[in-house]
């Protein structure tokens, strides 16, 4: 029976290859109706970190929806059990060295933006009102946030859900679906078996022939 760990992103990123829907809702009714035919013939499983699901949730004003709630009644909800699972260091040194390349990006940027708006304000020849003042700086801001996140976040594994993620797909030998670069990146990384939405839909589409 083939195992599969699923992120947040398969059901909100509708750009992607799974085509299972041109809205949400329509991608999770259809993906239940998949899942209730593999679960009864007994073909797959299907997993979520209880931090993931905390994510997914997250996203609807009312979480108890049926359409969620027959969803979720189909997912097998299991921590990943951090104390038994084990890397090769080698990833731990790429990880390190991952980071400090971004750390040193991110301060490069910041270097930047500085001197950016040092250069604005000191052409500007009139004094500003607060309310000028907030605009401008606001743009400068929004443009450096933008800059930052781009070269400290993207491609990288962002938060410990991500984590957890990779953590239980290896734990319990299953592939890692998700749409999100940085989380199939460091999945490949640490070794675990990762399945983009296009490769998942084609592979459910055999298991159900």
């Amino acid at each position: 029976m083939e195992k599969y760990v699923l992120d947040t992103n398969i059901f909100f990123n509708i750009s992607s290859d799974l085509n299972l829907g041109k809205k949400t809702e329509e991608v999770i009714v259809n993906l239940t109706t998949v899942i209730k035919k593999l679960k009864k013939e007994k073909k797959a499983e299907f997993f979520m970190p209880p931090s993931i699901v905390d994510e997914f949730l997250s996203f609807f004003e009312d979480k108890y929806k049926p359409f969620l709630t027959d969803f979720l009644s189909l997912i097998n909800v299991k921590n990943p059990t951090i104390d038994n699972v084990f890397f090769p260091a080698r990833v731990f040194y790429l990880l390190v060295d991952d980071v400090r390349k971004r750390a040193y990006r991110g301060l490069n940027i910041g270097e930047e933006e500085i001197k950016n708006a040092a250069k604005k304000f000191l052409s500007i020849k009139q004094e500003l009102s607060k309310k000028e003042f907030e605009l401008s700086v606001g743009e400068i801001i929004k443009k450096f946030r933008l800059r930052y996140r781009q070269a400290t976040r993207f491609g990288f594994l962002d938060s410990t859900a991500d984590l957890d993620l990779i953590v239980l797909t290896k734990e319990i030998d299953g592939f890692l679906v998700s749409t999100d670069e940085g989380v199939l990146l460091w999945g490949k990384t640490f070794g675990v078996k990762i399945m983009p939405a296009l490769g998942f839909r084609r592979r459910l589409e055999n298991l159900l022939e």
